[in-house]
């Protein structure tokens, strides 16, 4: 009931505010959002319009075809279409009175046969005054309960959140963030996409707003890609062949570009990669981006985001500190094969038993669950007091030796023996020092537009009259 009655004041706060004024469409989980405002009161002084264009032939006639009805494209086609009549319909009589919106939602949940993946798109395009170019917000949602009904009512939850926070905090975009799950939790709905574009938002950066759906949970990852553009997770990684390298590339080196170039042609020749559209992703946690701080220095997290941008990569963000976890993760959202790059020192850590206390299982249920899929580990050799060790060299405790021999021999390792000798002396931190302390001969170290970019832009603390 506390729910309920918070989001109805939402709502009506909404109505009795006389700014707002628009349109409201809805597909694939009734009029949840609608609802809400009709049942508040007073809707007739901001509701100009509800639709729900159910039938796909009417949806077509509406917002144009469409070969994915749940997609992002639709969403827009849907938010311009609304928006646009609204000006064509209202600008000359309520313009000077009236900020218009369209509100839009295309989702699909539990079906009654049930097992179906229950997600969807949601938006507002929206004036913050009269006669003032449009804003929009755009989010991807997945819905967790069981039932559709406690879907639905979840959905329109949501949904006035969000309007709520695009009408009265769109200059807070962060407090906007953190109010969308409002009266709901993490275990109802996830957030896993937000995108805030226009006049209102054009200082924001929506890589440190994917960053903070991780950071306040409403997601256990996020993604964006080279061009910096925020990328829906699921629609990236379905049916693709997905090589993923984590790492805290604080700043990226020759050896991390190496390691995955060296994966990579090993991946590629992979019979179950053959024909599949391959992925390559460079990972950063949450625990790396917090270090022993229980903030994220934006500033870091950016030269980081921007570092990696420059190299063309594409960049996870996740709260999964424990591998199987991502690999769940992964598995979920693609049929294809799964790699995982990483360093000797990476797969030492991984035979820690104590990492593994608070599962039941321990370690075995942490590589049963890492392995479940014939996911692949490409190591890459360490190089210790001028000695190299490889996965066929590397020796673990003696209790675990048997489960490293029989992952070893079942293929669940590939050893990158196509590596560059002289790349292995070089270490992330070594790099790092030179470049914080003013030291010279850190730039062979890293990929020139890395040199480029740390140079002209001073990240980590580098000054050009010490470099």
């Amino acid at each position: 009931m506390e729910a309920a009655a918070d989001t109805l004041q939402k709502a009506l706060r909404i109505n009795l505010d006389p700014r707002w004024y628009g349109t409201i469409a809805e597909i694939g989980a009734g009029q949840e959002v609608a609802r809400w405002f009709f049942r508040a009161g007073g809707a007739a002084g901001t509701v100009a319009k509800t639709i729900s264009a159910y039938d796909m032939a009417v949806s077509d006639a509406v917002y144009g075809k469409s070969e994915r009805y749940v997609s992002k494209g639709r969403l827009q086609a849907m938010l311009d279409h609304e928006y646009a009549l609204n000006l064509e319909r209202l600008e000359t009589h309520r313009g000077d009175d009236n900020a218009f919106f369209a509100f839009a939602d295309t989702v699909v949940a539990r079906s009654y046969r049930g097992g179906n993946e229950c997600h969807g798109w949601m938006g507002v395009k929206f004036q913050s005054h009269q006669h003032d170019e449009p804003s929009q917000i755009v989010v991807h949602v997945r819905m967790l309960d069981e039932e559709a009904a406690l879907q639905q009512e979840a959905l329109g939850v949501v949904g006035v959140n969000l309007l709520h926070g695009a009408f009265f905090q769109h200059h807070e975009p962060e407090a906007l963030v953190e109010s969308l799950l409002d009266r709901l939790t993490t275990g109802r709905i996830e957030i896993d996409m937000i995108e805030l574009t226009g006049i209102e938002f054009r200082s924001v950066d929506n890589r440190v707003m994917a960053l903070k759906l991780v950071q306040l949970g409403l997601s256990g990852a996020a993604m964006f890609g080279p061009d910096r553009q925020v990328l829906q997770p699921s629609e990236v990684l379905r049916k693709k062949a997905i090589l993923v390298e984590r790492g805290s590339f604080r700043p990226p080196t020759v050896v991390n570009i190496d390691m995955l170039e060296c994966a990579r042609e090993k991946f590629e020749k992979d019979p179950a990669v053959l024909g599949r559209d391959t992925l390559i992703l460079t990972e950063l946690t949450m625990a790396n981006l917090m270090g022993d701080s229980d903030t994220v220095d934006r500033r870091d997290f950016l030269a980081r985001a921007d570092l990696l941008a420059a190299c063309g990569m594409t960049v996870l963000i996740s709260d999964f500190l424990a591998y199987h976890r991502l690999a769940a993760y992964l598995a979920w959202r693609t049929d294809g094969r799964i790699g995982m790059v990483m360093g000797v020192p990476s797969l030492i850590d991984l035979f820690e038993e104590s990492a593994f206390a608070d599962l039941p299982g321990g370690i075995l249920e942490a590589f049963g669950r890492l392995f479940k899929n014939d996911l692949l580990l490409f190591v890459y050799p360490m190089l210790r007091d001028g000695e190299v060790t490889t996965v066929g060299t590397l020796q673990v405790a003696e209790p675990l030796r048997p489960l490293y021999d029989y992952l070893a021999r079942r293929g669940s390792f590939v050893d990158l023996d196509n590596y560059k000798p002289e790349h292995l002396p070089i270490l992330s931190r070594d790099v790092l020092r030179r470049i914080t302390d003013g030291q010279d001969g850190w730039e062979p170290m890293v990929p020139p537009e890395v040199e480029s970019l740390v140079k002209q832009r001073g990240f980590f603390g580098y000054r050009p009259d010490t470099g």
